[in-house]
């Protein structure tokens, strides 16, 4: 069949309907994934086009995933959370849903907190078993929405389930059927579908969904869950690992439109953000995410990385208020006792900061130099730095001029020498590490360059 693609204004060939192949033996790609070896990457140079949707958007796990990497929120914890998040998408939802458990009174306690808040946005959604109990659950709760998991890779189809791929099929369409019926939009998270059989398994699986959504008219949304972190941006690599083919082929061969296509990646080998960036590019509307990318093992996607790269791709922060970023980090570290490593992107304490003499002597000049964006402006974290024997005069400058809010304090100045010398007593004595705020402001007052108040 060809038919007219009025995004892309060509005729599409549109003939490849792909069947499920109902393998005796499982395919775990042992040439790819061999155990005792680092998984390889392998190439057919195939290239995939990008495609990216109209609109993109992100979707957050931290109460669903990001409680299996962390101890379990409070209500009120999750509330408030919840609020950050809600300021942080701002007024077009750009953070638009939010999943939640739905099995204890704790987390039922929780939805009940935030939905008094009375948001439209981030939509509160669910994720349930696939189990008659659970629908019923999830509709008690009145849930529009519920994730599913729908594991289809053959190492969960044989080994987890002991199920064979046509067992599996059938099983996973009578779960969404029953979910359909018992009034539950549902979303199948096809887990470790970066190790899946992508044409003989994933493909025709999608392709079923589709035409129970059409016969129904309610929509069916797939997350594609790179549970493993196994995925790769890289163009012309080979599936099932390759994150554009991925996509591309829920797309065009499954018969899923970009809205109801969403990333959900892990960060085992440091490819979350830049996977999750391709997935958009090249077709998935909706990401998934984690607040500070807490979540199972290495964890999710950092929601808040997602937050910058939209403003990267889009051009704009489409209203998303990215202020609340530094209290979501502030907030983790204060109420969750949560430590975030000083140099983490965006939230750590000194992701901004600079040791370094000749960058502090730029910073005092002009901090676009060495500032990667307006950083006081957009994450309310004005560019630092930490004295130590490398930040020489322009170093206790620039933090001089941070400390005596609206003077801006020359390296020549005479205030500055006297805390030169006072630094360079300290590692001519033997001192390694770097001098605190507190320390040196009370060094100042001592030397008579300000008076604590």
């Amino acid at each position: 069949m060809i038919e007219y693609n009025k995004k892309r204004n060509l005729l599409m060939e549109r003939e490849y309907k792909y069947q499920l192949q109902d393998v005796e033996e499982p395919q775990l790609y042992r040439d790819m994934f061999s155990y005792g070896e680092i998984p390889k990457c392998t190439f057919n140079q195939r290239l995939t086009p990008m495609n990216p949707p109209d609109n993109i958007w992100i979707t957050d796990t931290t109460f669903r995933d990001g409680q299996q990497g962390y101890t379990p929120y409070s209500p009120e914890q999750i509330r408030d959370l919840y609020k950050l998040l809600h300021r942080l998408g701002g007024p077009k939802g750009i953070v638009r849903q939010c999943e939640f458990f739905l099995y204890s009174e704790s987390d039922r306690r929780a939805i009940e907190l935030c939905r008094e808040l009375g948001y439209d946005f981030p939509e509160i959604t669910g994720w349930i078993r696939a189990t008659k109990q659970d629908f019923k659950l999830a509709n008690d709760m009145k849930m529009r929405e519920c994730g599913i998991l729908v594991s289809c890779s053959d190492y969960h189809i044989f080994r987890k389930l002991k199920l064979t791929r046509k067992q599996a099929m059938d099983q996973y369409l009578g779960i969404v059927k029953d979910a359909l019926d018992a009034g539950i939009n549902p979303r199948c998270h096809l887990e470790d579908i970066t190790r899946a059989d992508f044409y003989g398994f994933v493909v025709p699986f999608a392709y079923q969904l589709s035409l129970l959504m059409e016969k129904v008219g309610t929509p069916i949304k797939i997350r594609a869950c790179d549970t493993m972190g196994y995925g790769v941006p890289y163009p012309g690599a080979s599936m099932p690992r390759s994150v554009s083919g991925i996509i591309y082929g829920l797309n065009v061969y499954g018969g899923f439109p970009s809205e109801l296509l969403e990333w959900h990646g892990h960060n085992d080998f440091y490819k979350a953000v830049t996977n999750s960036t391709f997935a958009w590019l090249y077709g998935a509307s909706a990401v998934n995410c984690a607040l500070l990318g807490v979540g199972e093992r290495t964890g999710n996607t950092p929601l808040e990385a997602m937050v910058i790269e939209y403003a990267q791709l889009r051009g704009t922060l489409d209203g998303m208020d990215t202020t609340a970023i530094d209290d979501i980090a502030k907030y983790f570290e204060r109420e969750l006792g949560y430590r975030i490593p000083d140099k983490t992107p965006f939230v750590g304490r000194d992701f901004n900061v600079t040791r370094a003499g000749i960058h502090a002597d730029g910073l005092l000049k002009d901090e676009e130099i060495y500032n990667i964006f307006d950083t006081a402006k957009i994450l309310n974290r004005p560019p630092m730095v930490a004295i130590s024997n490398t930040s020489g005069t322009a170093g206790i400058a620039v933090w001089l001029s941070a400390q005596l809010q609206g003077e801006k304090i020359d390296k020549k100045d005479e205030r500055v020498a006297k805390l030169k010398n006072w630094v360079d007593e300290q590692y001519a004595a033997g001192r390694q590490t770097a001098i605190g705020n507190d320390e040196l402001c009370a060094v100042g007052e001592a030397l008579g360059i300000w008076k604590q108040g």
